[in-house]
């Protein structure tokens, strides 16, 4: 049996330790994540709300754009992940080689108007692809209900989609590009985006569950797009994340609740 004197003495040789161990290894900095929530900028018109797009590579939108990523660099990111599928990245790798090498021009993807473009302001030798296109948003069996079952809800959703496509198309043609990336950030129009799915969550529940089971197969596949954003923000960097708006509004409530990662808001970043 220990000696009490002996015994606060190791007591006090274990806290001189831990203090010591602290001072010499400190706590690994958490990692800090930034999302931005774009259009598809040569939008190749797969999504249900279509729309026409504005023109970046106009000499305004490129000098926009060219200074929007002077100021995602000041967030000094270790990473920049964009949608693209991970058996890309050697296509990709190719392209920012020779775009940054002077033998390759840009091309009007966000991919790589702002991920290349942020990727050489930062010093980074490329991007990443993070995407997870293999699961999908898996609606095809919603609207086959709706329209055998719900002609209702079905001539709804017709008129919803219409009239957000309408908007679209509207504010691609009228509004600068800018505002356009303000909204597509906006909290207000990530929640719009997300309802659009809980709408249709409760479709035949209690039977075929098909209403759930097409959102569910939506976030399943932000959830993993997620996941690689957990494996590349390891403690101590500092990722910038560039994604549709309809990823973003849901990666952004994951990134709220990550106890081990810190978000950066980039709608300051988003002024010219």
């Amino acid at each position: 049996m220990f000696r009490k004197p002996f015994y606060a003495a190791l007591l006090c040789c274990t806290a001189a330790f831990v203090g010591n161990a602290d001072a010499v290894e400190p706590a690994s900095e958490r990692a800090k994540v930034m999302l931005i929530g774009v259009f598809h900028f040569a939008n190749p018109g797969l999504d249900v709300v279509k729309s026409d797009v504005i023109d970046v590579t106009t000499e305004e939108n490129q000098a926009y754009l060219s200074g929007l990523a002077t100021r995602l660099a000041a967030f000094s990111p270790t990473d920049v992940l964009v949608e693209c599928l991970p058996r890309e990245q050697a296509e990709h790798d190719a392209a920012y080689a020779a775009w940054r090498d002077g033998t390759g021009a840009l091309e009007a993807d966000e991919t790589q108007q702002i991920g290349f473009r942020v990727a050489k302001a930062a010093g980074l030798d490329g991007v990443t692809c993070f995407d997870e296109g293999d699961v999908h948003w898996n609606g095809g069996p919603l609207f086959e209900y709706v329209a055998a079952h719900d002609p209702e809800r079905k001539a709804t959703m017709d008129a919803v989609f219409a009239s957000l496509s309408a908007r679209t198309t509207r504010e691609q043609t009228t509004l600068p590009l800018p505002e356009l990336l303000r909204l597509t950030n906006d909290p207000a129009r990530d929640r719009e985006n997300k309802d659009l799915y809980i709408v249709t969550n409760a479709v035949d529940a209690g039977g075929s569950f098909v209403g759930a089971d097409a959102s569910a197969s939506w976030w399943h596949r932000n959830f993993r797009m997620y996941a690689n954003v957990q494996k590349a923000a390891a403690p101590g960097r500092r990722v910038l994340v560039i994604a549709g708006a309809g990823h973003t509004a849901i990666l952004r409530d994951l990134l709220e609740i990550d106890g081990q990662r810190d978000a950066e808001d980039v709608n300051a970043y988003l002024l010219p």
